[in-house]
């Protein structure tokens, strides 16, 4: 056996983060598709930083969210009186309205793939108390329902980040997939401190708040923009 793989590999990670789950998060650019209208995406090298500024402002939030949300679920207390205030920690950190509507269709998209899947008390509890939950809060619901840790749901949320905005560049630009890909590949040790860093304790207030403002800035754009091939 290859020493570099890690047979512990929870299977239900490379679920969350395959783009084939039906949950609509191919609809979703990441902020790309603007980022190419204005040029500032063009070529493999400039969206090689697009993805390492995303990964290290919105991704890294989203991460953090992500495992708070994933220990929330693994209880006790039961968690569905918390949901809700874990939610607005998700609103207090996304400042764009855009940002916040994006997250919360997919975040309720998720939710009802979800609770298809890994049927969960945890889901149903998370669906009565905020049916319209921003995504790292489904996510990491999802997480645990399908039996992955904290910094696994990080995982899955730092590579969604990066993930589906490489993909999109690729369909935009017409981008050489296989370098796009290595692109990822390169971003794998920053995945890994990104997941590593998400703290899943109690203490959601002092979870991380980067601030993006040119990714506010591009979705604001885009919601606005007349023709666009993604909805985010």
């Amino acid at each position: 056996m290859n020493p570099a793989v890690n047979p512990a590999v929870n299977p239900a990670l490379l679920l969350l983060a395959d783009s084939r789950l039906p949950a609509g998060g191919h609809a979703h650019s990441g902020g790309v598709e603007q980022a190419v209208t204005s040029g500032a995406v063009h070529d493999v090298p400039s969206l090689a930083g697009f993805l390492r500024g995303r990964l290290h402002t919105a991704g890294t939030v989203a991460a953090a969210l992500t495992a708070a949300a994933c220990a929330c679920a693994a209880g006790p207390p039961p968690p569905e009186p918390a949901w809700g205030l874990l939610d607005a920690e998700v609103d207090a950190r996304t400042a764009a309205p855009a940002q916040r509507e994006a997250s919360r269709t997919q975040g309720r998209l998720l939710l009802r793939v979800a609770r298809r899947v890994w049927p969960s008390p945890v889901l149903e509890g998370l669906a009565r108390a905020v049916p319209n939950p921003h995504h790292p809060i489904a996510l990491g619901a999802a997480a645990h329902a399908a039996g992955a840790t904290p910094e696994e749901a990080a995982m899955a949320a730092a590579y969604h980040a990066v993930g589906g905005a490489a993909t999109a560049a690729v369909r935009l630009l017409g981008l050489d997939p296989v370098a796009v890909h290595g692109l990822l590949a390169g971003l794998a040790p920053d995945l890994a401190a990104v997941a590593g860093a998400a703290r899943s304790g109690g203490d959601w207030e002092s979870l991380p708040a980067h601030s993006s403002p040119a990714l506010d800035l591009l979705a604001e754009q885009h919601a606005r923009a007349d023709v666009r091939l993604f909805i985010s």
